[in-house]
């Protein structure tokens, strides 16, 4: 017998897909954020866009928001859903690449999976980008930082504003 709280199990402990039909649209925001972590002339070389593959930030950024439309694809239980907006930003600093999705639409479940999909992919595409330079890069912190809309109510992680 699942466990009280598990939504995408059934009675009998089996996957399925949360039945979100009663519920009614509403707005719907999620913020996550992430860290690639590489050598400092790593990152003198993606700001000053001399890395030969091309632009690390432009090609991860548009790799998020793609990303986080096609995350119902990549994650089995996760809804489709209709997209409002996405938006992808990238700051490099001594030695990283600071990354923070941020998604919204109007529906009828959130969209965490989506920013933190969004996320996920722009770090792997800083990673893939940057890996001739250097091989001792590292992903981290990939986290949700804030949500909100939904039965569940607004969410917002402690020391949101340190970064």
């Amino acid at each position: 017998m699942p466990e009280p709280g598990f939504t995408h199990l059934d009675s009998d402990g089996r996957a399925r897909m949360v039945d979100v039909t009663p519920k009614d649209p509403t707005h719907r925001r999620a913020v996550a954020r992430a860290r690639v972590e590489m050598t400092p002339e790593t990152a003198r070389a993606v700001a000053a866009g001399g890395v030969e593959k091309g632009d690390v930030l432009a090609v991860a950024r548009v790799a998020g928001i793609q990303a986080a439309k096609r995350t119902s694809d990549l994650i089995p239980l996760c809804h489709p859903l209709m997209v409002g907006s996405v938006s992808v930003s990238l700051e490099v600093n001594r030695d990283s690449v600071d990354i923070e999705a941020r998604v919204e639409t109007v529906d009828r479940t959130g969209v965490e999976m989506e920013a933190l999909t969004a996320c996920g992919v722009a770090a792997l595409t800083v990673y893939d980008m940057c890996k001739a330079l250097d091989r001792s890069m590292t992903i981290g912190g990939l986290a949700l930082w804030e949500k909100t809309g939904g039965r569940s109510g607004p969410y917002l992680r402690d020391g949101s504003d340190d970064g």
